[in-house]
């Protein structure tokens, strides 16, 4: 990344600081918009899923369409809410072109403009468990993509290296996944993934398991890192103030079947979540959302506000 471009943050939308007011919209119909230079991100055109359940079949996502698109020198924060069971996992391995979820039963999903066919070095993904390599230490397990890629030792090492810094891991770099607490193997499977520089971040649930302390750290330390490679990331998440911090926008799922039934943009944030966790409009928000998700005949299983 250039000087220049590294030096140009995203812009933040006007009212950041003041205000955490909520832009409620229908998800965008599966269309490209005729005027982006560039194709879309990732597209979905009426995609669904289903599964061979003995002699039935059962439905993990229903004729699900939206757009996102590629907006020049910004990636967009995608975080995706919803009751358990509703495909949160399964939009995000369909985006990955990872099986059992992949392919899809029906419809099309694209990555740039190109449908997927399977895994890809443009969309890295990072699970809610710890996936380490238990016999590869801090720097083995950061390097293990870039070496896969064939990237040179030295060069590699060195990439390595910056990205165990900047996880606050450089004093652990020769350490063993045992060794380490959940929120460090977690910072691993991090640095490991956004080495490699993806251009899409896929990530399910990576904080689910941390203590609130250092579920804070982290989402801040990912902020910092997300504005910085400039990536798009799709973040599934049960926590619902977490979804508000995170996300430009707020994919709400419904289940049985599953489905995207509403959008929200959101401003970014220009605070840490614990300051921004006090501010009253940001607690409508999460209220707002809450209601959402919880409220209605379809109410919400497996969802925290906090």
């Amino acid at each position: 990344m250039s000087e220049a471009k590294a030096a140009d943050k995203p812009a933040e939308k006007p009212g950041t600081a003041a205000s955490w007011v909520p832009e409620t919209r229908p998800v965008e119909a599966a269309a490209h918009r005729p005027d982006s230079p560039e194709p879309p991100v990732v597209q979905f055109k009426n995609v669904s899923k289903r599964f061979r359940r003995g002699r039935d079949w059962s439905s993990a996502i229903e004729d699900v369409s939206f757009v996102v698109e590629d907006l020049p020198q910004v990636g967009e924060f995608v975080t995706i809410l919803g009751p358990s069971g509703c495909g949160k996992s399964t939009l995000l391995r369909l985006i990955a072109g990872l099986q059992p979820q992949f392919p899809p039963t029906s419809g099309e999903v694209l990555v740039f403009g190109k449908p997927v066919t399977g895994p890809g070095p443009d969309r890295g993904m990072v699970f809610q468990d710890y996936s380490s390599y238990p016999n590869r230490t801090v720097l083995g397990n950061v390097e293990f993509g870039l070496e896969i890629q064939k990237m040179p030792k030295k060069e590699r090492r060195d990439v390595a290296r910056s990205w165990i810094a900047r996880m606050g891991l450089a004093s652990d770099e020769n350490k063993y996944p045992h060794e380490l607490s959940g929120g460090m193997r977690q910072r691993v499977a991090i640095a490991r993934t956004l080495a490699l520089r993806p251009r899409i971040v896929l990530m399910d649930e990576p904080f689910g398991a941390l203590d609130p302390e250092t579920r804070y750290a982290m989402q801040e330390l990912l902020i910092g890192l997300w504005r910085e490679l400039q990536s798009t990331v799709f973040f599934v998440t049960h926590s619902i103030s977490e979804a508000a911090y995170l996300g430009d926008r707020v994919y709400i799922m419904k289940a049985c079947p599953g489905r995207l039934v509403e959008q929200i943009k959101l401003p970014r944030p220009a605070e840490s979540p614990v300051a921004v966790e006090t501010r009253s409009d940001f607690r409508e928000v999460v209220a707002m959302l809450k209601e959402k998700i919880h409220g209605g005949p379809e109410k919400g299983r497996g969802i925290s506000a906090d």
